[in-house]
């Protein structure tokens, strides 16, 4: 295409064409301008050789001049993109942080004659060859550089956005976790240092945390630190990994907020709540002010560059651990359940034919885990599981529960535990276990797992494990402050040391009658138990309900209104919402009454884990029901 057909397209002069296309265009209207230049770059016009001598010859080029591109993918993509829809090519440099590279680099832009140039300058020093690119009237847009007209991604505004949202979360103990000599912490902490003043809360040097210093996490401990802001998603990762390491979990431990940029945008696990660096929207921006600029449609350009900042998730974000409901620990057995409903349990002699069959997660530690956690509890469960196919499928499920499993150790030398549970059709139960894993469970395990016990209300303990575990785990939460509430299932005796650890018993029918033959009334036996020191005795009764004892009150409660089709797990159920409900401050009384209900849910739906109940169908059918039980003067 020639000058001439662009001047007729334009409907201009040729001399309009070519002052345009030279930079001697200060007199030209803008939008003849802008209209001629759009017809040169959609026909890819090319000036005749005696203009493209002409240093001012428009190129449609843009030079971007890096410090260093090794962390910038996606602002290269935002400039990249911005520029192609402008019509015009880009020329990259990376100066690897040399000053020497950068002038050559200068020198080729300079020659190449760029109609303008984004540079990140290498130092301050680097400004002193700015009059190379002025000499060729070539606009500079500056990034992250030394003047006061340098564009730069509002961090300081990030920072401030992240502090915000552990405030919210009620976190008043903060720090500030850094890279040293990084503009971006700085400005991070800039911002974190404005949002703590905003909210009147006194700034330390403290506060400051280095990635580098050893003694860092050290520091997180002893400052009693509940949420830590990080600059860096790499230095995220360090953390996480360090406090898994030392037995401390984001967030049951700290809440964690981090900036996430382009070279970690694939991880999706440890899900750290972030919040995305815009690159590639300050990238877009910069390009088409500087175009704008180029093509002489100038207008005041903002320099600090903000965008609109979403959070990607919140899981690693909890209130203050001492803010919070405290969480709840199981130690018990873990199975891969087999259930087979049948026309009658299985008699000697007699052959049973299986009418359906179904596979779950189970034992009484799964079981109870899982249905604290169906309720909105924090749960941490101790127990074994083997090196089989089973164990995957128990992790999966149990974490898709939203169990805590760090306390869920794999026996290389064992198989899973099993339970095979046979229901007739009235409801009524027959099982047998398989230990596998689960009676590997030792005293020392235990120890090596205190740190679990750690900010919990509760410690729910079952005896399908050895008895001498189980007392070990009661003692340890009796060191850690926390009560024990123990279902004795599958002993035929129980020692007095056991018992004197625990505050609340719950035994069924069949268990109390085994534990104190010689008593036949459920009162007798409840006055049996608490008068070995137990602070409270329930005696599950089925469908006749519960019984209870302390040393001011005896009273049964009736069982919930469900029709009952499988038993099998109504004691887990009401054991893990007794406990939910009391870690929340209602009392016994409500707490029972409440369970009673959980139970039932559980015997009408076939299965364990699959037919515990949810805390959102619990309550809204207990608020049809029953509506002053959940009332707040309950608790």
């Amino acid at each position: 295409m020639t000058i001439k057909e662009i001047a007729n397209l334009a409907g201009v002069s040729i001399s309009t064409v070519s002052k345009i296309i030279n930079n001697k265009d200060q007199n030209i209207n803008p939008e003849t301008r802008s209209r001629v230049l759009k017809i040169v770059k959609d026909y890819n016009y090319t000036p005749y050789g005696n203009v493209k001598n002409i240093s001012t010859a428009k190129s449609f080029q843009i030079g971007v001049l890096l410090r260093s591109g090794s962390q910038t993918n996606l602002m290269l993509n935002g400039i990249l993109h911005a520029a192609q829809e402008s019509g015009y090519s880009i020329l990259l440099y990376d100066s690897g942080n040399d000053m020497e590279m950068e002038l050559k680099h200068i020198t080729s832009l300079c020659k190449n004659n760029a109609d303008g140039i984004i540079w990140e300058p290498v130092s301050e020093q680097s400004m002193q060859y700015e009059r190379y690119f002025t000499e060729q009237n070539i606009s500079v847009y500056y990034i992250n550089g030394y003047t006061e007209c340098s564009f730069l991604i509002d961090f300081a505004r990030m920072g401030y956005i992240l502090t915000q949202k552990l405030l919210d979360y009620k976190h008043t103990r903060l720090a500030c976790l850094l890279k040293e000599k990084s503009q971006r912490s700085a400005l991070v902490l800039e911002g974190f240092k404005k949002c703590l003043y905003e909210n009147q809360i006194p700034y330390s040097e403290k506060m400051e945390l280095y990635i580098s210093d050893r003694e860092y996490f050290s520091k997180i401990i002893n400052y009693g630190i509940s949420g830590i802001v990080s600059s860096h998603f790499a230095s995220s990762l360090i953390l996480y990994e360090q406090m898994e390491r030392l037995h401390y979990y984001i967030p049951s431990d700290l809440s964690l907020v981090s900036l996430k940029d382009d070279v970690r945008e694939g991880i999706s696990f440890p899900h750290i709540s972030s919040v995305k660096i815009p690159y590639c929207e300050f990238g877009s921006y910069i390009c088409r002010e500087l175009i704008d600029k180029c093509e002489k449609r100038e207008h005041d350009p903002e320099y600090l560059f903000a965008a609109p900042y979403v959070f990607d998730n919140e899981d690693s974000l909890e209130p203050p651990s001492f803010m919070r409901v405290r969480k709840i620990v199981v130690v018990g057995s873990i199975n891969l359940d087999v259930t087979f409903n049948v026309d009658w349990l299985p008699q000697s002699g007699r052959t049973t034919t299986i009418l359906n069959s179904a596979t779950a997660a189970g034992g009484k530690g799964a079981n109870q885990a899982v249905g604290a956690a169906k309720l909105n509890r924090e749960v941490s469960l101790i127990g074994e599981i083997g090196n089989d196919a089973d164990a995957a499928f128990l992790f999966d499920t149990l974490e898709r529960e939203n169990v805590t499993t760090q306390g869920v150790h794999r026996d290389l030398n064992a198989q899973t535990g099993k339970a095979y549970i046979y229901i007739e059709k009235g409801g009524e139960s027959a099982v047998t276990i398989l230990s596998g894993a689960n009676g590997n469970l030792s005293a020392a395990g235990i120890r090596k797992r205190q740190y679990l016990f750690k900010n919990a209300g509760f410690c729910l303990l079952a005896t399908e494990i050895p008895v001498e575990t189980v007392i070990e785990a009661a003692r340890t939460a009796k060191e850690y402050g926390v009560k024990n509430i123990l279902k004795p299932a599958a002993l035929k005796m129980i020692p007095d040391e056991l018992l004197k650890l625990t505050d609340i018993f719950i035994p069924n029918r069949k268990e109390a009658a085994t534990l104190c033959p010689g008593l036949s009334s459920v009162e007798e036996q409840a006055e049996y138990f608490l008068k070995k020191g137990i602070e409270a005795v329930i005696i599950t009764l089925g469908e006749d309900g519960c019984y209870l004892k302390t040393d001011d009150t005896a009273k049964y409660y009736p069982a919930a209104d469900f029709v009952s089709i499988d038993a099998t797990g109504g004691a887990d159920a009401f054991i893990s919402a007794f406990a939910s409900y009391m870690s929340e401050g209602f009392s016994m009384d409500n707490a029972i009454r409440i369970a009673t209900y959980a139970a039932g849910f559980c015997v009408s739906r076939q299965g364990v884990v699959p037919a515990l109940v949810d805390r959102n169908t619990l309550e809204t059918h207990i608020s049809k029901v029953e509506p002053k039980l959940l009332r707040e003067e309950n608790k």
